[in-house]
Order: C-alpha cells, then structure tokens, then sequence
C-alpha cells in the first residue's frame, strides 16, 4: 500500500507534534514558518526547492 502526502502535511503534523509532546512554544513555531516564507522570495529558494526534491526522491527510492 502506497500512501502519499503532501510535505506540507507531514511538517504540519511535525510542528503539531513539537508544541504538544516537546513543549516547543507556539510562537516559536510561527517565527520559523515565517522565516521559511520569507526565505523562499529569496534567491536561495531554487536551491532549497532542488534540495528537497532530491531528498525527498533518495527516501521515496
């Protein structure tokens, strides 16, 4: 059985995981969000994007 879930879905769950099981505060989560939507107007977005695309096909086989 193949599952397939969109990366935003499993980091959402990550970041759901932290706050309730590590005691990650809130806002921290919101700063580091808002720091990756503000790095991918960047010109390092391309290699960010390629880099996990590549990670995500080395784990996916």
């Amino acid at each position: 059985m193949t599952v397939s879930l969109p990366l935003v879905v499993v980091l959402g769950f990550f970041a759901w995981g932290a706050i309730k099981f590590l005691g990650v505060r809130t806002w921290i989560v919101v700063l580091i969000a808002l720091f990756g939507f503000w790095l991918s107007h960047t010109f390092l977005a391309p290699a960010i994007e390629s880099g996990t695309r590549s990670g995500v096909t080395v784990i996916n086989g």
